[in-house]
């Protein structure tokens, strides 16, 4: 037996109308077809997909402030860094870099689920 394919990550929000402005507005992942009746939302990044589930009351806490890297995450590619870190601070979201010298920064959604985001 192999494994083959990450298919995709599931994110727990707690406002689906907050996280889709966050996801899809601000990072602006693209929204794809969901066959599911409970709220949620899934985006399409190259073969890989973030599934939004909600749970009211959610809210994620840092294990490490510091270093948000060192906290449960995921991580997605950009092709410029310097751009979506504007982005980000234009909207109000905390942004942390990369403390290991790759060129990458540390993002907090709404309810305080940790995005890495790489240029490439």
């Amino acid at each position: 037996m192999t494994m083959i394919q990450c298919l995709h990550t599931a994110i727990v929000v707690s406002d689906l109308e907050k996280a889709e402005q966050f996801y899809g507005n601000i990072l602006g992942l693209k929204k794809v077809d969901r066959p599911l009746k409970y709220p949620g939302v899934w985006y399409q990044v190259g073969d890989y997909q973030i599934h939004l589930m909600v749970h009211p009351g959610f809210n994620c806490t840092l294990s490490n402030q510091e270093k948000w890297g060192r906290n449960p995450h995921f991580s997605l590619g950009t092709d410029n860094l310097s751009d979506i870190i504007a982005r980000l601070q234009s909207h109000g979201h905390p942004v942390q870099m990369s403390q290991s010298g790759r060129a990458a920064c540390f993002t907090r959604d709404f309810d305080g689920n940790v995005i890495e985001i790489s240029q490439f």
